[in-house]
């Protein structure tokens, strides 16, 4: 049986290299045992063709010989019928039937997987690779389908290296399907099982970026996804799915995996996931109703978040969420009593500066809807990308207004639904200092790491018993200017309108009470200023009197010491 191998690639040596040299290499080669799993007649057929390179190429005469008559052809026909040639750029070499395993053997050490599935799996079947017993036969069979999966093992990892991952995927699979046929080397199904597991997270982001056409393999990334999410426990779960990927790291994952899903296909996947129940699947549930909803104009996905978000204010302040679902539910008095609770100050600056001249702050509120909705909710979803949807686009629409006329009135004040526990409403002005909560952690806003390439995830097979719960999703948009953030902290500004969202007569009368604590202000300010004047009267009252009584002193002393004026006597003239 011919093989495309040459005594050169064998050895490992350019046709140039000396007799030292080529004593070298053969010791090297044959002290390079293969895989324990290989038999010993594998090991020595593999040992018999190295043996004869060396002495063909140790001997000069020899050695000639097998350079002139060695057929060196850029193309060999394949072994299979009906097979087109394959360009392999390697000479041929005949050898027996005993030798043929050791050959594919030295083939695999070469890296030539390709050649060594083209040569083994047409002969795999015939089982007649020794002529002496069919015990050794069963034998090196078993050593042939080594081969052959070990060789779909590494074509694997190259097609992985290279970022063909289901090409990976495929390779693997086909490995392992053939040990699991002949039911051999259960430690080798087990290493390429670790690496399918390993590729999946891989395989889901190929799969789900191929255009929306792509429906069957797009549902098989899916499929794979939520396989990964059952093992897991969900999406923050503490399950080992064997991908490697850490809590964090399956975090980011999701992250980036969101810009290639649509917006339905992320509601269904994660309004699932938040049953188990799940903080971050349903905090995603929740941008991917109101997302879809406001774009495609189903209130109805709107008002399926409000649970979510009930669900989700009792641990964590989600109010600016809640207010903006409202406000699509036309629902302003909710809107109202969810936005005077919400601690994002620097959302509620902006609303703030957006609606100077407004007896409410509804249009900071709108104008902050559509950039938060266009700027930062949108491109997460692979269908809404560049929508331009309004609201006074989505109130205008004959269904929009259908639906929310015949949505039955919620009584906007029901403290259960807003409340946030150890959380009170923020103060209506700013007359004084409020302190401001430390900042929340926003784990899902970190930059995700590319799954791509020739980067692997983390090898990683314990996670955390805490999961971390990231505070928010994409954050609505932030003004950062500043003159903004100084108007924040401008405290007793006169102009600036209330932080709570109301009627007019509630402005008004707010406006009455400032001007009444203003007067009362006044008149606190001049007592204060009367009693600090009292002690200094005292104390100009008792100077002066020191003084005078001093001036009597210094007379009186004066008078005593001076010397008697002489008087005249009775007619005596002076």
């Amino acid at each position: 049986m011919q093989i495309p191998l040459d005594y050169y690639r064998i050895l490992g040596l350019p046709t140039q290299s000396t007799p030292e040299q080529l004593q070298q290499a053969h010791r090297d080669r044959v002290l390079q045992l293969p895989r324990r799993e290989y038999s010993e007649i594998a090991i020595a057929s593999r040992r018999e063709i190295l043996d004869e390179a060396y002495t063909t190429l140790s001997d000069p005469a020899l050695r000639e010989a097998y350079e002139v008559n060695t057929t060196r052809s850029q193309s060999v026909s394949n072994l299979g019928e009906g097979k087109p040639p394959v360009q392999t750029g390697i000479g041929l070499l005949e050898v027996a039937d005993h030798q043929v395993i050791g050959a594919l053997l030295l083939l695999q050490e070469l890296g030539e997987y390709e050649l060594v599935l083209q040569v083994g799996i047409p002969l795999l079947p015939k089982k007649s690779f020794h002529p002496d017993s069919s015990g050794e036969s069963e034998i090196v069979h078993a050593d042939t389908a080594l081969t052959l999966a070990l060789a779909y093992l590494e074509l694997g990892r190259e097609y992985w290296q290279q970022g063909h991952y289901e090409s990976a995927a495929e390779s693997l699979e086909a490995g392992q399907a053939l040990l699991l046929k002949e039911g051999l080397f259960a430690g080798v199904r087990g290493e390429i099982k670790t690496d399918l597991y390993k590729l999946r997270p891989y395989r889901v982001l190929e799969l789900l970026a191929l255009p929306l056409e792509h429906l069957t393999d797009r549902r098989k990334g899916l499929q794979i996804l939520r396989d990964m999410l059952q093992e897991r426990g969900g999406i923050d779960g503490t399950g080992d799915d064997l991908s490697g990927l850490t809590i964090d790291d399956f975090l980011r994952f999701i992250q980036q995996l969101r810009d290639y899903l649509t917006a339905e296909e992320q509601q269904v996947l994660f309004e699932g996931e938040a049953r188990r129940p799940s903080a971050v699947a349903t905090y995603l549930a929740v941008y991917a109703l109101l997302a879809r909803g406001f774009a495609n104009c189903q209130p109805d996905l709107i008002r399926r978040s409000k649970p979510l978000l009930i669900r989700l204010a009792k641990r964590q302040d989600v109010h600016l969420e809640q207010a903006i679902s409202a406000l699509l539910l036309g629902q302003t008095e909710q809107a109202s009593r969810a936005l005077e609770l919400s601690r994002e100050y620097e959302a509620i600056v902006f609303i703030r500066e957006h609606s100077q001249g407004s007896p409410d702050l509804l249009p900071g509120l709108c104008l902050y809807t559509e950039q938060w909705l266009r700027q930062d909710v949108f491109p997460h979803f692979r269908d809404l990308v560049g929508c331009k949807m309004t609201l006074k686009d989505y109130f205008s629409n004959p269904q929009v207004q259908q639906y929310l006329e015949e949505l039955p009135q919620e009584a906007a004040d029901r403290g259960d639904e807003w409340e946030v526990m150890g959380v009170s409403p923020l103060r209506t002005s700013f007359d004084r200092p409020v302190d401001r909560p430390m900042p929340m952690d926003r784990s899902m806003d970190r930059p995700v790491e590319r799954l791509g390439g020739r980067v692997r995830p983390e090898l990683r097979n314990t996670a955390p018993q805490d999961t971390p719960i990231p505070q928010r999703l994409p954050s609505p948009p932030r003004n950062t200017s500043s003159n903004l953030l100084l108007a924040g902290e401008n405290h007793g500004s006169p102009d600036r309108p209330s932080d709570r969202l109301s009627d007019p007569s509630r402005s008004r009368r707010r406006t009455s009470a400032q001007r009444h604590s203003a007067r009362s202000s006044t008149r606190s300010d001049r007592s204060a200023s009367s009693l600090k004047l009292k002690p200094l009267f005292f104390v100009g009252i008792t100077g002066v009197l020191f003084l005078g009584s001093l001036i009597f002193v210094g007379i009186n002393v004066a008078q005593w010491f001076a010397p008697p004026t002489p008087t005249a006597s009775p007619g005596v003239p002076p």
